[in-house]
């Protein structure tokens, strides 16, 4: 399965799983795996969920377009997450533009 890997997705991955280099490859190398694996459900709005193999609360969301999934975003599910959701809760107070 071919991966693509949006500059959100890959941000995202940097400040929430770890700092890389290369981000993109390395999401689009976890998805691959995953998706091969079987860990793939159904999400909203026509939307893929892949859940990483290594860390299962990982999941990205993904959109299938001819013939390959391009990874849009991802998040960490549980409070063993590397960045807990009450701590990403807690900024979205602050952004004015997120209401």
């Amino acid at each position: 399965m071919l991966v693509a890997v949006t500059d959100h997705a890959a941000e995202r991955y940097r400040q929430r799983v770890r700092g890389t280099l290369d981000a993109r490859a390395e999401v689009a190398d976890r998805v691959a795996r995953a998706h091969a694996a079987g860990r793939v459900e159904t999400g909203p709005r026509g939307a893929l969920l892949v859940r990483d193999l290594q860390r299962g609360g990982l999941v990205y969301v993904c959109r299938p377009e001819r013939g390959e999934l391009v990874v849009t975003t991802l998040w960490e599910e549980g409070e063993d997450a590397a960045v807990p959701k009450r701590f990403t809760d807690a900024l979205r107070r602050d952004d004015h533009r997120v209401r």
